[in-house]
């Protein structure tokens, strides 16, 4: 039962997260069509701002448990699963190392803005937005299928 505890905490952790990774470039994206709208620009950097700090938090929270569940076991011996040589969660933690980058990038893209230096173009930010669904579909089949 504590298993299904700490595994729907960070399930709900993750999707708050993942909620931030999308919705933080649709930031950057208004923030890029702003130019010229100094009191939209201030707002939406303050939205972004407060969103990245959030993101953090949810990334933190979610680590912690997602530790907990993978190395749990060694603490919790019988409680919690023993996932041994899981190489789909070998690949799944790559691919959340890359979207962590890519959270960190997208911060570092909202301080760019928030000093008035140039942003991508607003095209490159919206394609930029598209590609964490990819990534976190892999993740999900990953989870889903442990095919490896």
């Amino acid at each position: 039962m504590t298993y299904l505890w700490v595994k729907s905490f960070h399930l709900l952790f993750v999707v708050a997260w993942m909620a931030t990774v999308f919705y933080l470039p649709r930031i950057l994206v208004n923030i890029a069509e702003a130019e010229g709208e100094p009191v939209v620009k201030a707002r939406l950097v303050l939205m972004g701002r407060r969103l990245y700090r959030f993101g953090h938090h949810m990334f933190g929270l979610a680590f912690l448990l997602g530790l907990t569940l993978w190395q749990g076991w060694r603490v919790f011996p019988g409680v919690l699963p023993n996932f041994g040589a899981a190489y789909w969660l070998h690949a799944k933690l790559g691919l959340v190392v890359l979207l962590l980058a890519y959270f960190i990038w997208s911060g570092r893209l909202l301080k760019r803005g928030e000093q008035g230096r140039a942003l991508p173009s607003s095209r490159a930010l919206r394609i930029m937005n598209e590609l964490p669904v990819v990534v976190l579909l892999v993740i999900i089949f990953l989870v889903i299928a442990k095919p490896f």
